[in-house]
This record gives C-alpha cells, sequence and structure tokens, in this order.
C-alpha cells in the first residue's frame, strides 16, 4: 500500500486501500461502500451487520452476508421482531453466520427499536440521515492519515448515544461510524480514489428523506 492509501487495481483504476484487491471485495467498494442508502431495510441490514463485525474483519461478514439475509429474514425487521427464544437457538446452531448470542439476540431486540424508530420519524432514513454532518464537521481532504486518526466522529458519538437512549445495542460510535461511511452519510474514499467523484456525485443528486 503507497502512504497515500490508494493502490491501483488490476484493472489500472486506483481505489482505496481496503479491498486487498480481491475481486469481492473490489466490487463491494465499486458498488456498494459509499453510496447514500435511503432504503429502511438496507439501513437496518447494515447497522445490524456492523455490530455483528465488531471484532472480525468485514469481509469475513461480507462472504457471510447472503447467510445472514437468509437467517434473519432478509433483516425485514418486523419480522425479525417477533423471532422468539426458539429462533435464538436456531441462530446460535447456524454455522453459515457469527454464532454470537450476544449479537444475536441484540439484532432482534433492535428489530423492536426500529420499529418504534421508524413508527417516530416516519422511516429509519429520515432519522439516520438527520445525523448527516454538516459541511463544517467534515475534514477538508480525505486522506488516509485522517481516516486512521478518526475512527469515530463528534457525530457518530452523538448518533450513538441516541441509539443506546432507545434501547438498541452493539451500536458503540466506532460500529455506528462504519456504518455511516458505507450508507454514504459521508464520503470517505479517499482524494484520489476513481469512486469519490462518482459516489459525490449521488450524495449531491440525493433527495434527504
Amino acid at each position: 500500500m503507497e502512504k497515500s492509501g490508494i493502490i491501483e487495481g488490476p484493472d489500472g483504476r486506483c481505489r482505496c486501500f481496503w479491498h486487498q484487491n480481491l475481486p469481492d471485495y473490489i466490487r463491494y467498494h465499486d458498488e456498494e461502500w459509499g453510496r447514500p442508502v435511503t432504503d429502511d431495510r438496507r439501513l437496518f441490514e447494515k447497522i445490524c451487520l456492523e455490530g455483528f463485525q465488531s471484532g472480525l474483519s468485514w469481509l469475513t461478514i461480507l462472504r457471510k452476508r447472503e447467510n445472514f439475509r437468509a437467517a434473519f429474514a432478509s433483516f425485514d425487521f418486523e419480522k425479525v421482531a417477533l423471532f422468539d427464544g426458539t429462533d435464538v437457538e436456531r441462530l446460535v446452531a447456524d454455522a453459515g453466520i457469527i454464532r454470537h448470542r450476544g449479537k444475536i439476540v441484540s439484532t432482534i431486540n433492535n428489530a423492536r427499536r426500529a420499529i418504534e424508530l421508524r413508527d417516530e420519524f416516519g422511516s429509519l432514513a429520515r432519522f439516520f440521515w438527520s445525523y448527516e454532518p454538516k459541511p463544517e464537521e467534515r475534514p477538508s481532504v480525505v486522506d488516509l492519515e485522517h481516516l486512521r486518526a478518526n475512527p469515530t466522529t463528534a457525530v457518530s458519538v452523538r448518533l450513538s448515544k441516541d441509539l443506546k437512549k432507545r434501547g438498541w445495542t452493539f451500536v458503540g460510535p466506532t460500529t455506528v461510524y462504519a456504518f455511516m461511511q458505507a450508507m454514504g452519510l459521508v464520503n470517505d474514499h479517499i482524494e484520489g480514489c476513481c469512486i469519490r467523484e462518482e459516489t459525490e456525485a449521488l450524495r449531491t443528486d440525493l433527495v434527504r428523506p
């Protein structure tokens, strides 16, 4: 990896370093990460999977994502909210996902909290996008040094505290910031990444919920 945090891929395009030039990771980097999302189910899925990722690599979760979707009713939080103790035991026994009882129970809890949040705000998207950082809260240049120095931000701390106050679990500020990066609430593609301008154009054109 160059000091810039940018590496050249097998196709000759320059990207953020973290995809390691692995084909499935490159696809995720190019086609998903940082693109703005306003779909409630996708937002719920991502914040749950970020919770599962805690202590692991995102690549591990990404490669199990279809298994997670099958196990958790495609992250339809109305359905997950109805899971009971039998479902917990089923999920703990499911070798296709991360069999962490606390994180499984947390996902069911958070589904119930998601319904409350949707009922209060009209959508999860409206709530989460209300935490989009203001321009003055963003760095003038997004580079490797900035990202390494800021695994959390003042905004992710505020959002984490708000979610915890509402009963959500496994939503610490680092987890929440990773969620914000992935769902496009911020554009943290490093300067010089071939996807950065495309992502920023999508954010500019986005109709906020």
